[in-house]
């Protein structure tokens, strides 16, 4: 598995993850605060997590793909850009399983 894989899905992780924070405050801030422009706000960033995880979901599928895990674990790294700040805690458990997966995979160089 190629190094950018991981990159791209730690990437989109922390994008969702931040807007997944936002969207919350958003809706704290229109619902609870009943604070005006929340409503643009909350509309504006709503759309914005909507589409990038779709983007999320491609990206992480394919990480899950390559580095062969089972169906529970793909499931709840999937649905990890739906709770917020949980992709910022499974991006992090992710990237420290598969960086030692890709050390031991990644060829030695020769010294001459």
């Amino acid at each position: 598995m190629k190094k950018s894989v991981l990159t791209r899905y730690r990437v989109m992780a922390y994008v969702t993850g931040v807007l997944l924070v936002l969207l919350t405050l958003g809706v704290i801030a229109k619902y609870l605060l009943d604070m005006d422009g929340a409503d643009s706000f909350t509309r504006v960033v709503g759309i914005a997590h909507g589409w990038l995880y779709v983007v999320y979901l491609v990206f992480a599928f394919d990480l899950g793909s390559k580095a062969k895990w089972p169906v529970a674990k793909q499931l709840w790294v999937l649905l990890a850009g739906t709770i917020p700040t949980a992709a910022f805690f499974v991006e992090r458990k992710v990237t420290r399983e598969l960086e030692a997966k890709i050390a031991e995979d990644a060829p030695v160089a020769a010294k001459a």
